[in-house]
């Protein structure tokens, strides 16, 4: 990255790659939020999202909400558990750039990252855009989150990636309330107060964690690329 600024004065602009899974929006929401950030510095910042196509499993996420919600949430269960890859499609952003930093928006599925986000970082394209590269992992979840950026972590890491720093967000409630409104909202495409007969907390990327987003994207920038330049209502008056 010899030569390149922030204010793209340098050889360049520092390019960035939201790369993704996302089947509710949610992976897709708090990247964007990064992105936003890294937009108002000046730098490129171009995203790739990643399309699961494999028919063994990906009829019950080929629409939303789910149409048999428990059986499509369990249909790929068991090869969630063995670690199963499949048939994806991945877009050309993710060939035709040389980024400076990737940005990997990973949701949990079953604990740990979900069978699309497996597929891609098991790929020669992945080891082509990451090998030797700096990435940051966001993790969305109810409540397990660990395994998932572990995993993404050390698959990109076996890509010859370069791991800067991660970071995860909860959906509110226990273990139960909120698998229960999530498969709610999975299920009818709607937020609900109350589903089998429970009161349930909201669900999905809450407002304070796209604030959250945002100031995790400016440290990693500030660490990569430099401080951003201060703006006239932050200069102090004389």
């Amino acid at each position: 990255m010899t030569g390149m600024t922030s204010e793209g004065n340098g050889d360049r602009r520092p390019r960035v790659l939201l790369l993704y899974y996302t089947y509710t929006g949610q992976s897709l929401r708090v990247l964007e939020a990064a992105g936003e950030v890294f937009g108002e510095r000046g730098y490129d910042v171009a995203k790739a999202a990643i399309e699961f196509t494999d028919q063994r499993y990906s009829e019950p996420f080929s629409r939303f909400p789910m149409r048999h919600v428990w059986p499509d949430m369990l249909s790929v269960l068991p090869a969630q558990k063995r670690g199963a890859t499949g048939q994806i499609r991945i877009p050309d952003t993710v060939r035709n750039g040389d980024y400076d930093l990737i940005c990997i928006g990973s949701p949990t599925w079953w604990q740990t990252v979900s069978m699309p986000m497996r597929s891609f970082l098991k790929s020669d394209e992945a080891r082509n855009l990451l090998a030797g590269r700096p990435f940051a992992v966001f993790v969305v979840c109810r409540q397990y989150w660990q395994e998932n950026l572990t995993a993404v972590r050390e698959l990109a890491e076996e890509q010859g990636g370069r791991y800067v720093d991660g970071i995860h967000f909860t959906y509110p409630g226990d273990p139960l309330r909120s698998l229960l409104s999530l498969t709610s909202y999975l299920g009818s495409g709607e937020y609900r107060d109350r589903y089998l007969g429970m009161r349930i907390p909201s669900t999905n990327v809450q407002p304070e964690h796209l604030k959250q987003t945002r100031t995790f994207a400016a440290a990693v920038a500030d660490r990569l690329f430099g401080a951003a330049p201060a703006k006239p209502d932050d200069i102090p008056s004389q």
